[in-house]
């Protein structure tokens, strides 16, 4: 096989990882809190000797996930928590502390607060958030600061990640922030609240259309290739 061969399964390679990183975004368009997700093309030279050609192929291996405010849904629920602005909720998972944007919590019967799976969302400090029954009516300010019958009783933890680029999505709204997260300086909650995906679907399926196309595209060049490279075989054997 020969080095345009190779540039070209490199290509096809990175534009099937790409539409299934659509196809994934798409499918997600309506989860909580949860954050589109693209690929990142690099191109990679090699020198194929001291004065020969150089070898340039293009990968798509680093996923590079969107950040930007998803829209905001009013719910009216009391544990329902949506962050506007910067910052993540701090979650004790199995597998370590995690951050997510998805707020739609709810106390457990050891009044603990958690997310849908079950885990618990840790305060400010870091331990879990204990919800009291029968205090009266619970109120969750900006800051995540508990009330309950006008008394704080506790705060939820909002932080942001030390370094951006060691985000790592873990499931399908969780992060590991693999540098280190820190108190967040700007965001505040909103109590009844929970943020939509920001997904684009329109966005995501057009460009679903130029990535299928690019890939059929390719997929004839490596046709009419074999078939030229079949055709050279086929006339060195006569």
């Amino acid at each position: 096989m020969d080095n345009a061969s190779y540039a070209a399964l490199t290509r096809q390679s990175g534009l099937m990882r790409e539409m299934q990183t659509l196809a994934n975004n798409i499918a997600n368009a309506s989860t909580t809190g949860f954050r589109a997700e693209g690929v990142m093309f690099s191109e990679h030279i090699k020198a194929l000797g001291p004065d020969g050609p150089s070898l340039s192929m293009a990968t798509a291996t680093v996923r590079d996930t969107v950040m930007t405010q998803g829209g905001l849904s009013q719910t009216g629920g009391t544990f329902d928590l949506a962050v506007e602005g910067d910052g993540f909720f701090l979650i004790e998972t199995p597998s370590g502390q995690r951050l997510t944007r998805a707020g739609a919590f709810t106390p457990n019967g050891n009044g603990d607060l958690v997310t849908q799976d079950g885990d618990a969302v840790l305060d400010a400090g870091g331990a879990p958030v204990f919800i009291p029954q029968g205090v009266g009516p619970i109120g969750i300010g900006p800051d995540g600061t508990i009330s309950a019958g006008g008394q704080p009783i506790g705060q939820i933890g909002l932080v942001t990640p030390i370094d951006p680029n060691q985000m790592f999505r873990e499931g399908g709204v969780m992060f590991e922030a693999r540098g280190g997260f820190e108190p967040a300086a700007e965001g505040r909650m909103l109590q009844g609240f929970l943020e939509d995906s920001n997904v684009n679907p329109i966005i995501q399926i057009g460009r679903m259309i130029e990535v299928q196309r690019a890939y059929e595209l390719g997929q004839s060049f490596l046709d009419k290739e074999d078939a030229r490279i079949r055709g050279v075989i086929e006339a060195i054997r006569r």
